[in-house]
This record gives C-alpha cells, structure tokens and sequence, in this order.
C-alpha cells in the first residue's frame, strides 16, 4: 500500500508477511470420510435475488493445492468472498435464481478445471483427471444471524484447521489463500492507525462486493469479526 515514511513510522503493523506460495498445506482441510462416494443428488433449494448463498465444493487429493485452484477465481459470478483449502473451497456468492446459480458454478467448474489441470501438467501435455470429487453443496442464508456466521465460517475457516499455527502462517493475521484481504470490515480495522503489511508481490483473490442486503449491512446485526476468530463447526 502507498504511503509515506512519517506514516510508516506512526502505523502499526499487524502482519508481517501476507503472500502467496505454491506448496500445500500440511494438513489442511477436512478428509474425506472412508468410503463415501460422493454428495446425493438432492433437489436444488429454491433462490431469491436476496438471498446469499454459501457453496461448498470438495477437491480431489491429486489437485490439492491452493495455489493451483486460486488461478480457477479469474472468472466468476459474484462471487463475494472465497476460503481456498487443501481439499475443499468455500464460497459466499449472489445469483438472481437457481439457473443462474447453476449456470455461474458450471462456467466456475469449468475454468477452475482447465487452469487448475494446465497448471499441473507438463509442458507437452495437459493433466486430465477431475478436479472437484461431488457435487457441490449449497447453503442458502436467509437471515442475518444466517449471514453472520456464514462470512466468519468462511473468512476465519483457516484458524479452524489450525493453518495459522504453522510456520510462517503464525505472523500472517488473515488467510491469504482467501478473500480475507479485501473485508472492509473486519473488528480490527476500527483502529485507526492499524495499517495491513502487505509483500508487494503478493496478488489478492479477485471477488465481487456483496449486492445483498445481507451480507452488506444485515450480518452487522449480531456484532462484529475478529480476524482472530476460530469458527465453530458449520451446519
């Protein structure tokens, strides 16, 4: 961020380091239970242009790196915000209906499959294989309480999996495998003279701002998030 050195010296920085790396993450993400086959094909929940929507998707063991699935978020549908892990990827996103919903996650699918499948094959040949292991699942968030949970489910889902215990990650306040950097409304920012220390190389996670009401301003309702929040299991 472009500042001048009598500010620098007044910030306070709260994360020393916050960048992209290509290897995974030791033991990130939940495993996949022993035997299952996959996600059932229920109906599709019913969508209104005012509802938010939380999509869940499991990733394949052999693609299982957030660095190669982050080339996947160059083309999208509103999405609002995006946790990437090792063997899932959660999303906050908007549609107008179902068939949009349906339309914008086949066209993220798609591409997701095609990045991600270039970027691990060779220089002669591209890998061939699946990407996402089901189908994905999605949670339609009708309330603000809904909303509120959902944002720090996704946002903090790092600290759930333990991720910012490890290594380097331990200085880092948000996930930069996420959308973390562009919420503007995260507890800590209420200080003033709290600035992000951000690499100058580091590319953040492109995504759209909330046309909801509910993850605008509605979530506001029931308090505050804590970059340092570690969220519950999500139902």
């Amino acid at each position: 961020m472009a500042r001048t050195k009598s500010r620098r010296a007044r910030k306070r920085h709260v994360q020393q380091e916050l960048f992209r790396h290509g290897g995974k993450r030791k033991g990130a993400g939940r495993k996949p239970k022993h035997g299952r086959a996959g996600s059932a094909h229920k109906r599709r929940p019913e969508i209104k242009p005012y509802h938010a929507l939380h999509v869940g998707m499991r990733v394949v063991s052999a693609v299982g790196n957030p660095a190669t699935i982050t080339a996947a978020l160059r083309e999208r549908f509103r999405i609002v915000h995006v946790s990437i892990q090792r063997t899932h990827v959660h999303m906050l996103v908007e549609a107008e209906n179902t068939k949009a919903l349906a339309r914008g996650m086949q066209g993220f699918q798609i591409s997701a499959a095609r990045h991600i499948n270039t970027m691990l094959g060779s220089s002669k040949r591209r890998r061939r294989g699946q990407v996402f292991a089901d189908r994905y699942h999605v949670e339609v968030i009708t309330s603000p309480r809904r909303a509120y949970h959902a944002l720090k489910y996704v946002l903090c889902n790092w600290r759930r999996h333990k991720e910012d215990q490890q290594g380097l990650a331990r200085t880092w306040l948000v996930d930069p495998f996420s959308s973390g950097i562009s919420f503007p409304d995260w507890k800590e920012l209420q200080d003033k003279d709290l600035e992000w220390s951000i690499r100058e190389t580091y590319d953040p996670l492109l995504v759209s701002p909330p046309k909801t009401w509910l993850l605008r301003e509605a979530w506001k309702r029931h308090g505050s998030i804590s970059a340092r929040d570690v969220p519950s299991r999500h139902r």
